[in-house]
């Protein structure tokens, strides 16, 4: 027994010092812990925060204005856009300015990018906006400047102001056209559109008589260009006038003939010596004329209208008396007067 007490008070005097040391130990262990749990989370918020001051610096820096502009300008908000670009807009027809005219402007816009800003003079930068349209690069400068801060310290940009870029559209005896898609007014043939840039402006004529062909203006800086529509008598209008033509060369060469007449109110006629069998007189029309339209001094004049008649008659030759026939070809030149009204063309012979 006394041997089992010595024994077990060895291993209670063994044992305390442990048991002291390892509850001494969980105090400093739990510290540690918080210490790294405290450590993370520091090093998560600043990264956070580097992250969100980068996030910031990238929505407001110098470029932030110009993808702003140019959403506006692909979501036709010609409002937002004009408040984005800050510009004054110069006199003309507003009608390219908003809606579906604007969208359609950016509709033909490819490859749009914005560049890295660089440094320009008085603390500016310039942001280039690259694009193409129809298969030619363009590049668009967009010059920002600083007009105050965001969250104190963040830098606020602004695209500089100025002036709109203007389409001078012109358009051959016309008072309308067409440009993206909307009817225009075209007084005297003239009109002066402020525009957004980038931007592709396409106007036409269409029309059953007149039209012009689709022409392209590209816009990619501030300033003006020129949109020329050159109108032209439509196939169906050269039609019309060349059937006009043959009725009346038809009807004169039936009167000419019915009244036996050698020298009738016609384009054609024919001088003889000889006397003229009554009752043989016969004209007709062999060649009729090919019709061009074309713009002269605000109007449209046909070209003198050419072609070849025929007379067949029997002749008295007055010295021998012998009767012969006579079979000529005569080529003849006159002009008309034409006037289209609507769908209404007249045309007025003048001869002589």
């Amino acid at each position: 027994m006394a041997d089992e007490e010595s024994a077990t008070s060895q291993n209670g005097v063994a044992d305390e010092p442990s048991a002291a040391v390892a509850e001494a130990a969980r105090p400093a262990v739990n510290v540690t812990r918080i210490a790294l749990a405290w450590l993370a989370a520091l090093v998560l918020a600043v990264a956070a925060a580097v992250a969100a001051i980068i996030l910031v610096e990238a929505a407001s820096g110098p470029a932030q204005p110009i993808r702003a502009y140019l959403a506006a300008l692909q979501a036709g908000d010609g409002a937002r856009a004009l408040g984005a670009l800050r510009a004054q807009v110069p006199p003309g027809s507003a009608a390219m300015l908003d809606g579906a005219p604007l969208r359609d402007s950016m509709s033909r816009i490819r490859e749009l990018k914005v560049g890295e800003p660089q440094p320009a003079p008085d603390g500016r930068q310039d942001v280039p906006v690259t694009f193409t349209s129809d298969g030619t690069d363009y590049t668009s400068d967009f010059l920002v400047e600083q007009t105050g801060t965001d969250w104190l310290f963040f830098p606020r940009w602004s695209i500089v102001p100025g002036p709109l870029p203007t389409v001078d559209a012109s358009v051959i005896n016309s008072s309308r056209a067409t440009l993206n898609g909307a009817a225009v007014n075209m007084p005297s043939g003239r009109n002066s559109f402020p525009v957004f840039y980038p931007g592709s402006y396409i106007g036409a004529l269409p029309g059953e008589y007149f039209a012009a062909d689709a022409k392209t203006a590209v816009v990619a800086q501030r300033g003006s260009q020129p949109l020329a529509l050159q109108t032209k008598a439509t196939p169906a209008l050269n039609e019309a006038i060349a059937q006009k033509a043959k009725e009346f060369l038809d009807q004169c060469a039936q009167t000419a003939s019915a009244q036996q007449r050698l020298q009738p109110n016609c384009p054609f006629s024919y001088a003889t010596g000889n006397r003229i069998v009554d009752g043989t007189i016969a004209w007709s029309v062999t060649q009729y004329p090919s019709v061009t339209v074309t713009p002269f001094n605000g109007q449209w004049a046909v070209t003198p209208l050419t072609g070849k008649a025929k007379l067949t008659a029997q002749q008295i030759d007055l010295f021998t008396g012998k009767v012969s026939d006579l079979d000529v070809e005569r080529g003849f030149t006159f002009t008309v007067r034409l006037d289209v009204s609507g769908t209404t063309i007249t045309l007025t012979p003048v001869i002589g």
